[in-house]
């Protein structure tokens, strides 16, 4: 059974002095763009039944904003887990994902969102050279990845990226 990850970075967050990291919230620019990756993932007919988010104050906004922009959104799992998670971290908790879910997300944050992207993608992709991610994984960065087989038997190299966006507002 072919199954669709979706792996995002939250959009802009501010740095107020004084405020923790895990409660900085999003800057206007994100709160524009966030909305923009829900229609995005809309316009691709992507509908995650899984969703795993940070439980960072920006990470949170980033799905609800997101979210508003679905047909059917899921209910997110909200963890520090997904906060403090690097991309092995990451990859586990794919693994543990239910495994009749055929779709999920996970909301995170980089370097170690960035790098699970990286790690997963088998370099077979389609999607033009010139649209996919180059120097990093930008604020509002989605990618799109078929995974053939079980969520628990994922690798490295063993997804395919079917489409990706730095969405804008």
């Amino acid at each position: 059974m072919a199954r669709t990850l979706v792996l995002i970075r939250h959009s802009k967050a501010a740095s107020p002095n004084g405020v923790p990291d895990h409660e900085r919230p999003l800057t206007e620019e994100g709160r524009r763009d966030a909305p923009a990756v829900g229609r995005w993932l809309r316009a691709q007919g992507v509908s995650p039944q899984v969703a795993m988010v940070s439980a960072a104050l920006r990470t949170r906004q980033t799905f609800e904003l997101m979210a508003a922009e679905l047909p059917d959104p899921p209910e997110p799992v909200v963890t520090d887990d997904v906060y403090y998670a690097g991309a092995g971290d990451l990859l586990e908790m794919v693994r543990a994902l239910p495994g009749d879910a055929s779709s999920a997300m996970i909301v995170a944050h980089n370097p170690g969102i960035g790098m699970l992207a990286g790690a997963l993608d088998d370099g077979a992709s389609t999607v033009p050279a010139s649209d996919r991610p180059r120097g990093g994984f930008p604020t509002s960065s989605v990618a799109v990845f078929s995974v053939d087989g079980d969520w628990a038997a994922l690798d490295p190299g063993a997804a395919r990226l079917v489409a990706f966006t730095v969405a804008r507002g």
